[in-house]
């Protein structure tokens, strides 16, 4: 069902702060940034090898993403996973009996499909899973 590592989301106060290092002093390639607005965050994509590093950046304060750094502070927000038809992974997951937060997709950054498992799930992991470029 999944093909490969896609991101790793890490929430962060503040994209300005955070690119730098990833950019520079790690030597990833920037990729841009832009709004997400059903998620009340500002990302930032950063390329590492066939991977990608999410910076999450919340842009209202009750947005889950504030909400995770108000309680945890900056880190690592959660691990997503390619699927090439996420509708099916989704139907496969739920027929598993694995815990969802999304039962059907929603957009979410680069015209991507995504979904999110719930981390009492996974382990404590919040797991996306994610079709690209729809």
């Amino acid at each position: 069902m999944t093909e490969k590592i896609n991101h790793i989301g890490i929430a962060v106060k503040s994209l300005d702060a955070s690119i730098p290092f990833y950019r520079d002093g790690l030597g990833m390639t920037f990729e841009g940034t832009e709004e997400v607005a059903e998620q009340k965050v500002k990302v930032a994509f950063l390329q590492v090898g066939e991977s990608r590093i999410e910076l999450l950046e919340p842009t209202a304060e009750d947005s889950p993403v504030a909400k995770f750094l108000e309680k945890n502070g900056e880190g690592i927000h959660h691990m997503a996973y390619e699927v090439a038809d996420i509708e099916a992974a989704l139907a496969d997951l739920k027929e598993k009996g694995v815990r969802l937060i999304d039962e059907t997709p929603r957009r979410g950054a680069h015209n991507s499909l995504i979904a999110f498992l719930h981390p009492k799930a996974t382990g404590g992991v919040l797991t996306e899973i994610c079709q690209c470029g729809h």
